[in-house]
């Protein structure tokens, strides 16, 4: 048994240590914005934050995992600044890789309240969009920073 706080509510979840945490919240907590993508770490689908830092969820084994802070897409909140840009600026297309992004870009802004174009590009490297919408997640980024009071282009 192995035990979990995601999004500020304990689990208890009966799952071998080595299961990545992607698949612990998806087929036993149920949560369903992370996505699988690649599987091994490159796409950034998969996205959460572990106490805070953006971490693929298929590289995080469910033991690795307890005892730290997992946010999920559902935990983020829909008012959380983030969300709202990417509302406005209409960032999705297919919209797959958006909650990785989307938890990606909220940790990026944590730590880098006033990203310049070469942070975000940076930070948001290891999340792909096969749609292509890199311009409006860049702009949508700093529409976000400008939201939240935290900078704004730079």
């Amino acid at each position: 048994m192995i035990s979990l706080n995601i999004n500020n509510k304990n689990y208890q979840v009966e799952v071998e240590g080595d299961v990545p945490l992607l698949w612990v919240i998806r087929e036993h907590v149920r949560l369903t914005g992370t996505k699988f993508g690649c599987g091994i770490g490159e796409c950034g689908a998969c996205t959460v934050h572990l106490d805070g830092e953006a971490m693929p969820s298929c590289q995080v084994t469910a033991k690795e995992a307890e005892g730290k802070k997992i946010t999920t897409i559902e935990g983020l909140g829909e008012s959380h600044p983030v969300q709202l840009a990417w509302i406005e600026d209409e960032v999705p297309q297919c919209g797959y890789c958006q909650s990785g992004q989307i938890m990606q870009a909220s940790a990026l802004l944590t730590v880098t309240p006033h990203p310049t174009d070469d942070d975000i590009d940076y930070a948001m490297n290891g999340n792909s969009c096969r749609c292509g919408t890199y311009p409006r997640i860049r702009r949508a980024i700093h529409h976000a920073a400008e939201k939240s009071g935290k900078g704004g282009k730079s």
